[in-house]
């Protein structure tokens, strides 16, 4: 060996052994990494067991906070229907008290033209503030009275028109041999009436209101139109969820003001087994609403009139032509509206002889529509007339309350 390979050995050896020393070092640096790597990962899994643990805890207190907050809103519901159906049961009572009352005044005193006419406004009052709270009653799982006699579907319809504000801007058209069952006449009645006061509210002050009875192969119609801005589809969405209700209807869900009258009709509707629809067009650009009464809540039985009434009426008939005592000027039924511009209206006096003054309609509420005016009548007969019409008008309203669960 030279001298000059002796020195290249020895830098070759230290060489190696530094690389060794190099080689030993990154061995011990990658086993403590790969030892902090393997802690890090059981850190990571106890982590995620603790995340999943914590995941199932709040899953559970969220899901008990929730039943919990469900079931101190059901029970703040239920207390809330429970004091609302006790008060509006005293006013019920109430009501029907102050119809007794009506109806035995209207019968002293039916021979004043003036008096009966302020008698048939208190009874109008009367009538709304009772479709009101038959509806709230309604809402708190309340039920209605109910009746023992049939029901005409003309007189269901013109009992519905009777408890609405402005009555006499509906029209009741069209006619069917059909009656409705006792137990359907006032949930009917109830729910028509409820129609017509949205029909009525929002259209124009004056604006007809027509109400057509049609026969269908599964049972009978009776079709709401009028000339009102209609409905946009969220409006129909969430009156097509009121109407067909799948679950209880919560009262705070209604707005404030409560907007009663679909979810009255809803609950109404799958109570006693027959529909009611809003998503149609009236042929006058306004809502058109179906109430479709089927086979099973009608009958072809005719509703006999009330003896008493037609006793009464043929006296009042018979005795006209010795009744020639002047009567005073009567209160109007009801203060006169502004309507908009209507076709010509045939001219004569504006009141009667006995001063009652004389609506003027497009088309009367019967059957078939008078196409003339009629004679002048004597303040007696005006007042039997209007007696005769109010009950026939309470026809289809005569019912003996009940409350609570019962099989109709």
């Amino acid at each position: 060996m030279t001298f000059a390979q002796g020195p290249l050995l020895w830098a070759l050896v230290v060489v190696a052994l530094v690389a060794v020393g190099a080689v030993l070092r990154a061995r011990k640096t990658n086993i403590g990494l790969r030892r902090q790597n393997s802690e890090l990962h059981q850190q990571r899994d106890v982590l995620q067991r603790q995340r999943d643990e914590l995941h199932v805890a709040y899953s559970g207190l969220t899901h008990q906070h929730s039943a919990e907050l469900t079931e101190v809103r059901k029970d703040a519901e239920e207390e809330t229907k429970a004091v609302l159906k006790a008060a509006v049961r005293t006013l019920q009572g109430l009501a029907d008290e102050q119809q007794v009352v009506i109806e035995n005044a209207q019968q002293k005193y039916g021979d004043d033209p003036g008096m009966l006419a302020d008698l048939m406004a208190i009874d109008h009052a009367n009538s709304q503030f009772g479709r009101r709270a038959q509806g709230i009653a309604v809402l708190c799982g309340g039920w209605l009275g109910r009746r023992e006699t049939v029901a005409s579907v003309f007189d269901v319809a013109r009992s519905a028109q009777g408890r609405i504000r402005q009555f006499d801007r509906v029209r009741v058209n069209g006619q069917v041999n059909f009656s409705v069952v006792s137990k359907a006449v006032e949930p009917v009645a109830v729910v028509l009436a409820e129609l017509l006061a949205n029909a009525t509210n929002y259209s124009a002050p004056g604006a007809p209101v027509e109400i057509n009875i049609q026969a269908v192969p599964t049972g009978v119609c009776l079709i709401v139109d009028d000339a009102g801005l209609g409905m946009g589809q969220e409006e129909k969405d969430r009156a097509a969820a009121l109407l067909a209700p799948q679950a209880a209807i919560s009262l705070s869900s209604l707005g404030i003001p409560p907007q009663f009258g679909f979810a009255v009709s809803g609950m109404l509707a799958a109570r006693y087994g027959f529909k009611v629809s809003v998503d149609s067009v009236s042929p006058y650009g306004g809502v058109r609403a179906v109430v479709l009464l089927p086979d099973e809540l009608l009958t072809g039985d005719v509703p006999a009139p009330p003896p008493v009434a037609a006793e009464r009426y043929d006296a009042d008939v018979a005795a006209l032509p010795r009744r020639q005592a002047p009567a005073p000027s009567p209160t109007p039924l009801f203060p006169p509206a502004a309507h908009p511009a209507a076709a010509p209206q045939p001219t004569g006096p504006a009141t009667t002889a006995g001063g009652l003054p004389k609506r003027r309609r497009k088309s009367p509420v019967s059957v078939v529509p008078s196409a003339e005016p009629g004679p002048v009548r004597s303040n007696e007969e005006t007042a039997s007339r209007l007696g005769a019409f109010q009950r026939g008008t309470r026809s289809g309203r005569d019912m003996t309350t009940m409350e609570g669960p019962e099989f109709q």
